[in-house]
């Protein structure tokens, strides 16, 4: 039976704003690809990322133009082949994957998890603002049991200082974004280490990462910008203990788990990670994160509204996709 492919653009507001070292937005904007085959249809969701060349426009176009080898048959591991990892696979991946078991009348989780899936606890995102605008945030949020603090302006140690006061029975990890500079790295990740900053995302410009080799931490480094996929690993060995995985830099859920499983092999962390977007979003990266060491799923926790029906979340608990969601 022949299958077809469509994409649209949707929009979500966030309450209030996000921000990060490279500037701040309102609203998230996603593209969803929909392939059905009779009457049965699958879906996946990706949010287009300008630091890495892409544009809602671009993205959508790029989906679009594979509506008829989607009508051939291709499968996701043609798709690996087919098309580049980023935000446009990755919605095609999803809306595969969830297709596929719809077909089979069995869940993706058979085949992504080891065990039946269970709630995880995701970090919720503080986003970059003044020592006082963070603080105040994170003391509101101090119930949940880690926080994920964006870093990357000019007063990122007191920033820092403010948050660990503000939330002293949270776990902290911080995000710089690429915001920080060789200069001032060694001073950051002291204040870092002081104010239980457990994990730094990202520090330096993947360009300036190479330094990262000679540099002495007692507080990890984890890799973001600097690793999409899983041949992007042997070059970051030595200079990160850690890589965050997300679906939209992988290039889908197929992508992820073998950056996944070879980030394992070599002994580094794994945190699964998104972008803003809604519950479809998130849905497989969920299942992907089963066995992470850090989880930082709270996209729709960010949203004034996510999509119905959406993933259960019970404060910073995320529960698996029920199969009126995806997979």
């Amino acid at each position: 039976m022949q299958r077809s492919l469509s994409v649209a653009v949707e929009h979500y507001p966030i309450a209030g704003s996000f921000r990060i070292s490279r500037g701040a937005k309102t609203e998230a904007a996603v593209v969803t690809c929909t392939i059905r085959e009779g009457a049965r249809q699958g879906r996946g969701e990706c949010v287009p990322y300008a630091r890495y060349g892409e544009t809602v426009e671009s993205v959508r176009d790029t989906v679009a133009a594979m509506a008829t080898d989607i009508s051939r048959g291709m499968d996701r591991l043609t798709l690996l082949t087919a098309m580049p990892a980023g935000a446009a696979r990755n919605a095609i991946d999803c809306a595969l994957w969830d297709l596929e078991a719809r077909i089979a009348g069995c869940r993706v989780s058979r085949f992504v998890c080891r065990v039946t899936p269970q709630p995880l606890v995701t970090a919720f995102t503080i986003s970059l603002d003044t020592p006082q605008g963070m603080a105040a945030v994170a003391k509101a949020e101090s119930h949940r049991p880690i926080l994920k603090i964006k870093l990357g302006g000019n007063q990122d140690a007191d920033c820092m200082a403010a948050v660990s006061r503000a939330a002293p029975d949270s776990r902290i990890i911080a995000d710089a974004n690429e915001g920080w500079t060789p200069e001032n790295l060694e001073s950051n990740m002291n204040t870092a280490a002081k104010n239980r900053i457990e994990l730094i995302e990202q520090p330096l410009p993947a360009s300036q990462e190479g330094c990262l080799g000679d540099f002495n931490h007692v507080v990890p480094i984890c890799a973001d910008e600097s690793v999409h996929v899983a041949d992007d690993l042997e070059r970051l060995i030595g200079l990160y203990d850690a890589v965050n995985i997300k679906l939209d830099k992988a290039g889908g859920l197929t992508g992820a788990i073998a950056l996944h499983d070879r980030a394992k092999a070599l002994g580094m962390k794994i945190m699964v990670g998104c972008m803003v977007g809604t519950s479809l979003a998130m849905a497989p990266a969920v299942l992907l994160a089963q066995d992470a060491g850090y989880v930082d799923l709270d996209g729709p926790l960010l949203l004034a509204e996510d999509r119905k029906p959406g993933l259960r979340y019970e404060g910073s608990l995320v529960y698996p996709p029920e199969r009126e969601l995806w997979g």
